[in-house]
């Protein structure tokens, strides 16, 4: 009984890892359909969001059995609780994946991002990828360092976004109100994927070490100081 049910513990945590690799290949995909007009890839990604929707279900399924049946404790049901929220934050990323998708088929046969602006928002889909891949690999590894990571790689979605923003504000802006509309859009479903992702790493370290990622952080930063502090002298 016991096998099963770590058995079915594992199984959760597997759903997880192929949510979230299905996000991160949508998201890689959407940016591609969008930079490229492409209706066809557009539409399979906005299709393909079903199968993120019904993963969701099942897992929630499994984990709410396993509340019911076994009535788990400590460690165990941080697992559960924990992965139904990364699963929801996953199931988020879906949705803004098919936003860009969206975007990208209502501007058809046009293109949303104007060609100046190409190579940003291409950055910031493959960044958006790259970041929830490592996510991904945090789940399977449950490694701490490499979780508290994420944080600091999504600082550069940040300066993306604000690299956006800069273009909009400018006096030379000539694209009109439409274009910059949806820039602003895909500068806000990027942004917000790329929080996803460091959401779903830091329920990770709750999950290992039973403390929230930016108290952990807290408690590090003294070491760290002393470290540095150390090496100066």
């Amino acid at each position: 009984m016991r096998d099963a049910y770590h058995e079915e513990l594992d199984s959760i945590g597997d759903g997880l890892v192929e949510m979230a690799r299905l996000v991160g290949s949508a998201i890689g995909r959407a940016t591609t359909a969008m930079l490229d007009s492409d209706l066809k890839l557009a539409e399979n990604v906005i299709e393909a969001d079903q199968r993120v929707d019904e993963l969701q279900h099942e897992l929630e399924a499994r984990a709410i059995a396993l509340l019911a049946r076994q009535q788990p404790v400590a460690t165990d049901l941080r697992i559960v609780v924990t992965s139904l929220r990364m699963s929801a934050d996953l199931e988020r990323s879906g949705d803004l994946a098919q936003h860009v998708a969206k975007l990208a088929r209502l501007r058809y046969p046009d293109r949303a991002v104007p060609s100046d602006l190409h190579a940003t928002i291409l950055e910031m889909g493959q960044l958006a990828q790259r970041l929830m891949a490592k996510a991904a690999e945090v789940i399977i590894t449950k490694d701490v360092d490499l979780a508290l990571q994420l944080e600091q790689d999504d600082d550069e979605m940040d300066l993306l976004h604000r690299t956006l923003f800069q273009h909009l504000m400018d006096d030379r802006w000539k694209h009109g109100i439409e274009t910059a509309v949806d820039v602003t859009l895909l500068g806000r479903y990027y942004e917000r994927f790329a929080d996803h992702a460091v959401s779903v790493a830091k329920r990770v370290v709750y999950l290992v070490t039973g403390e929230h990622a930016d108290e952990l952080q807290a408690d590090m930063q003294p070491d760290i100081q002393a470290v540095s502090g150390a090496e100066s002298a």
